[in-house]
């Protein structure tokens, strides 16, 4: 134990004392986190405000793809489809912010139409 008592003096000699906030500051200036935080935090906004988040679709699969389904169907809702759930995700997202028009599912009278200009 007095050997113990002996290496520890010497060591703590060399060391000196301690500050933590200097120790964090030198960190902080030899590492700039703030453009990876940022980065990250921008990133995790834009996946927590991607449609098939906010909507949440049902998942399912159908014949040899997985589906990602807002509404009943497909006529009524916004589907999306890929080899993977997350690829269903994507393509749900794509469609989800594709117009009716882009689509051309109804024609353009229609659609002005339901819409109520003429």
């Amino acid at each position: 134990m007095d050997n113990y008592q002996a290496v520890y003096d010497a060591v703590r000699s060399k060391i000196g004392y301690l500050d933590s906030n200097t120790l964090i500051d030198r960190i902080a200036r030899c590492f700039d986190f703030s453009c990876q935080i940022s980065a990250m935090l921008q990133s995790i906004e834009y996946e927590n405000l991607r449609p098939c988040v906010m909507m949440r679709p049902k998942i399912s699969v159908d014949g040899n793809q997985w589906c990602a389904l807002y509404g009943d169907n497909l006529q009524d809702g916004v589907g999306g489809f890929g080899d993977s759930p997350a690829k269903a995700m994507i393509d749900f997202d794509k469609n989800w912010l594709q117009s009716l028009a882009k689509h051309d599912l109804l024609g353009g009278d229609k659609i002005s139409e339901l819409m109520g200009i003429k």
